[in-house]
């Protein structure tokens, strides 16, 4: 069942914020943080690939639409990061 563009956005900031809570409280373990930071970002990134106009034609270069979530791949080199520092 597909959400509508309001609530996806609800749900979207409130996965963003609980992970930036995640980060930033010491309790929890960089690991667990990490892995939900490696997550995010990469349903950001599936985002990207599956949602037409958000990549050039035969592409993976960012169009203009695409450049909010492309720019996102540093999310998944600090998420892969933290998940395996230790």
């Amino acid at each position: 069942m597909p959400l509508d563009a309001q609530k996806f956005v609800r749900v979207l900031s409130a996965g963003e914020l609980a992970i930036a809570a995640m980060l930033l409280v010491p309790l929890v373990p960089a690991a667990v943080a990490g892995v939900a930071l490696t997550a995010f970002s990469a349903g950001s990134l599936g985002l990207y690939l599956r949602t037409p106009g958000m990549r050039q034609e035969g592409r993976l270069r960012p169009t203009g639409q695409g450049i909010a979530l492309a720019k996102d791949i540093w999310l998944l080199e600090a998420g892969t990061t933290s998940s395996t520092a230790g």
